[in-house]
């Protein structure tokens, strides 16, 4: 099972979802797939700082330190009373850093995909970074990643891996570079689907297996 969709799947990623639903005023339906479409891409993009050297050491650092994965451990705290406003200032440092100048190509691709408008768009991700950068720093104390060659790995792995996986980060980085108008969405949703062992195709699988439709 991809990380990605074992993260969606637990008791973990349904508060996630929940929490923020009700931080956006959107439905847990639509905000599960635009998360399905959106956590695949930004770790994407995050592989991709993190294929050179400095990025891979950025990365490192912040998952040693700020992003330790504590974030995660009283999210009915975070999520009581709307988010503070810190954390979604954090979100928009971490969007800026990985997403660059592609921010406004996904965010866009994003609206349509998912019917929300690009604002909603933009907040959701805001609150969804910390919790990726989150779940990495979890992960690669689980995983005991302690130099810069095993980020790429780690990485790797929570989308999935596998022999589509060179694939699938060749879509998102197409998406992250301007050259996709967005209609790879569903394919990437629906790689990392299939990397969990889903047969369910696109979304509805996973929709079904959040909420037992």
């Amino acid at each position: 099972m991809s990380g990605i969709l074992e993260l969606l799947n637990s008791d973990l990623g349904k508060t996630i979802i929940n929490g923020v639903a009700g931080q956006s005023g959107q439905s847990t339906d639509k905000t599960s797939s635009l998360l399905t479409m959106a956590l695949p891409i930004l770790m994407g993009a995050m592989k991709r700082n993190a294929s050179t050297p400095e990025g891979a050491a950025g990365l490192m650092s912040a998952l040693s330190g700020k992003h330790d994965g504590s974030i995660l451990d009283n999210l009915g705290g975070l999520f009581a009373g709307g988010v503070d406003q810190s954390v979604m200032d954090d979100g928009a440092g971490i969007l800026g850093h990985v997403l660059g100048g592609s921010q406004n190509n996904i965010t866009n691709a994003l609206s349509q995909k998912s019917g929300m408008d690009s604002s909603t768009v933009m907040d959701i991700l805001k609150v969804a970074a910390p919790l990726v950068m989150g779940y990495l720093g979890k992960q690669s104390k689980q995983q005991n990643v302690s130099d810069t060659n095993g980020i790429g790995d780690l990485l790797g792995g929570l989308l999935g891996g596998g022999a589509a996986a060179p694939k699938q980060q060749s879509l998102i980085e197409s998406l992250l570079d301007g050259n996709n108008d967005g209609s790879i969405l569903d394919d990437v949703a629906g790689m990392v689907l299939n990397s969990g062992g889903t047969k369910k195709g696109g979304l509805t699988g996973i929709l079904g297996g959040l909420f037992g439709k």
